[in-house]
């Protein structure tokens, strides 16, 4: 799979949904922040964005069900600290834009790839553009598990290693054990 996503970095977690809770707190967002997403994504993303205490701000779509990039910049506030894309049907949003856009706010993006598993955006792979992707393995998604499963592709090690710790209850994985007193 992350040969494939052509991502650096992957952590396999419980669910998409917290593949995406988990790529939240990661990159700090939680209280009094505001992460825009659209309106007809599904009730999991809508929920890992609550329950990290951020609140959600819905956009439109286009025609094709996508992102519409054009009313971004008018959802952002001083609260707005993240854009969560959501791929859909194998199509890919329009990356290069959303990236535009998220660095001249200096705003996260996380990639819900739920639905994209292998779709392209200008020969990259849906998953590997944002700073971080989420993917389902539900059994009903593109490729289903036997039960849930989830994981996060990023390009980070920094914010792979924070996911890592945070799904392991904080642990510090990566610590020298010979180290420890």
């Amino acid at each position: 799979f992350l040969k494939n996503n052509k991502s650096k970095y992957g952590v396999a977690v419980a669910s998409g949904t917290d593949a995406i809770y988990l790529s939240l707190k990661a990159l700090g967002i939680g209280q009094n922040h505001e992460v825009i997403t659209v309106a007809n994504t599904a009730i999991p993303t809508v929920s890992a964005i609550r329950n990290t205490g951020a609140s959600v701000k819905f956009i439109d779509i286009r025609d094709d069900y996508l992102i519409n990039v054009n009313e971004i910049e008018k959802a952002i506030s001083k609260k707005t600290k993240a854009i969560i894309p959501v791929h859909l049907y194998g199509q890919s949003c329009e990356m290069d834009k959303i990236i535009k856009i998220a660095k001249k706010y200096k705003l996260k993006v996380i990639e819900d790839a739920a639905q994209a598993h292998g779709g392209e955006f200008l020969s990259k792979k849906v998953g590997s553009i944002g700073d971080a992707a989420c993917f389902s393995f539900f059994p009903g998604k593109n490729i289903g598990a036997f039960g849930d499963a989830g994981a996060v592709t990023t390009n980070s090690k920094k914010l792979e290693r924070t996911i890592r710790s945070l799904g392991n209850y904080g642990e510090n994985l990566f610590s020298d054990i010979t180290k420890r007193k």
